[in-house]
């Protein structure tokens, strides 16, 4: 069950980081995690999910998706169109290093954390904080 792949503290300290990255920033950050990817391609399978889980309906274009396959040991971090494109090139690739790093260590919590702190560091500096943001989508972890 991908429900208890973390404990509720776990859940609970993924959720205050999402909403601490989302803090400065208009940006939108979600957590997907499902038993197994049914792609062959990781990030085909993302890309899926980006949109059922409604990503693509932020004004700006900047949210962004980590996506984990506890079962097939899969993982993933996209971006929508906005965000992107301003990023710096290795950006992604970067941040899933730090990811597997983690990972292989057996710090999910850890690495997503982490992870979760760079991408809003990189939405706040692209996407700041406006007086009128809300948030457009929720900061629970999504499964599947």
């Amino acid at each position: 069950m991908p429900q208890n792949f973390f404990n509720e503290v776990q859940k609970a300290q993924i959720v205050k980081a999402i909403q601490a990255a989302e803090l400065n920033s208009s940006g939108e950050i979600r957590l997907h995690i499902e038993k197994n990817c049914p792609k062959p391609n990781v990030l085909d399978r993302a890309k899926e999910v980006f949109k059922e889980i409604g990503m693509t309906n932020t004004a700006q274009q900047n949210g962004v998706l980590f996506y984990l396959a506890v079962e097939d040991r899969k993982f993933a971090v996209i971006g929508d169109k906005g965000i992107d494109k301003v990023v710096p090139d290795d950006f992604w690739e970067s941040t899933k290093e730090l990811l597997k790093s983690h990972f292989s260590q057996g710090l999910f919590t850890e690495g997503f954390i982490k992870a979760i702190h760079l991408a809003g560091e990189q939405l706040k500096h692209y996407f700041p904080y406006q007086k009128d943001d809300t948030n457009e989508l929720p900061d629970e972890i999504s499964f599947g």
